[in-house]
């Protein structure tokens, strides 16, 4: 039986929504979770998916496990929907409101669309490497359930090695200078990456992952 499915080639053709469902399921066996990566990733149905050889399983998963096992850049803009979204220009220009929302949604991935969403919103305007978005609607969040996989993953790595140098930045540091602190270090910043080895790992990630202002 031949049939076709939509096989992804990298992060950016798989979506956070995508991601998220896969995050919620609670099954052990092996040849589960594989049927489930081919429904989920790749848009087929459960009849399409139990119909497929084997191999061919086998082989697809192993494909979207890889695209996993690299390294995540923050990735500044992308397109959705015909729209440019550019990630946040001036981290230290953040409102109180954002810096809570995003610190409350980043490290739950049912909720990670929502923290996305304080992160990325469409530009307005630009001129060459610089641009200006919109303000901050949190009513917006599910629209970025559909942002690419590849620049959610991005924007957490960055924040998590963000929070492990902060931690040490600010350790000993008093309320006051801990606030200073916090400016003069995301002024120093103008990209990020990191490395995720496994899905397992990123989900540690993002269990563990906390940014505070307290």
């Amino acid at each position: 039986m031949k049939v076709q499915i939509n096989i992804p080639e990298n992060l950016n053709e798989i979506t956070l929504y995508q991601y998220q469902q896969f995050d919620k399921l609670n099954i052990s066996s092996e040849a589960e979770v594989r049927l489930k990566m081919i429904e989920i990733f790749c848009g087929a149905n459960s009849l399409i998916a139990r119909n497929m050889k084997a191999t061919d399983i086998v082989e697809i998963c192993n494909s979207i496990n890889k695209m996993f096992d690299t390294k995540h850049q923050l990735i500044s803009s992308f397109k959705m929907d015909g729209v440019e979204y550019g990630f946040i220009p001036s981290l230290d220009e953040m409102s109180f409101g954002e810096y809570v929302d995003l610190d409350t949604f980043i490290t739950n991935v049912d909720d990670l669309h929502k923290a996305m969403n304080v992160l990325y919103r469409p530009i307005e305007h630009k001129r060459k490497d610089k641009y200006t978005i919109k303000a901050y609607d949190p009513n917006t969040s599910d629209k970025m359930k559909l942002m690419p996989l590849s620049a959610s993953l991005g924007a957490m790595v960055f924040f998590w090695n963000l929070g492990i140098e902060l931690s040490e930045v600010m350790m000993n540091s008093s309320l006051k200078e801990n606030e200073q602190n916090l400016v003069q270090y995301l002024n120093s910043q103008k990209n990020g990456d990191g490395s995720i080895q496994s899905m397992d790992f990123l989900k540690g990630i993002l269990q563990d992952l906390k940014i505070s202002l307290n």
